[in-house]
């Protein structure tokens, strides 16, 4: 399993939800080819969708970089090994983009 040997880099996401993330993390590693990033990152899509409700994103890699928003107490950056995992939930557009 990925925790306990995962490094949370940055996160406001409550404990509990951290695990969950780990764990999808540990779930997908466990499933799926270190270097097969896109279906690791669907896996925890899937899950945290499931788990939380729709709206998860992913990122999965050895190097990245991004801007985004996220929902706050949904975002969490952590690395295992070579990998580093990106997972947030997206913040829902309140209001209607002009035409």
């Amino acid at each position: 399993m990925l925790e306990g040997k995962a490094t949370v880099e940055d996160t406001d996401m409550p404990a509990k939800m951290q695990l969950q993330a780990m764990s999808a993390a540990s779930r997908a590693l466990d499933r799926f080819n270190v270097l097969d990033c896109w279906s690791i990152t669907a896996h925890i899509k899937k899950e945290s969708d499931m788990i939380h409700g729709p709206g998860w994103q992913c990122v999965v890699g050895c190097s990245f970089g991004c801007y985004f928003t996220h929902s706050k107490g949904s975002f969490i950056y952590f690395k295992f090994e070579l990998l580093r995992f990106l997972v947030f939930k997206g913040m829902a557009d309140e209001q209607p983009l002009p035409c």
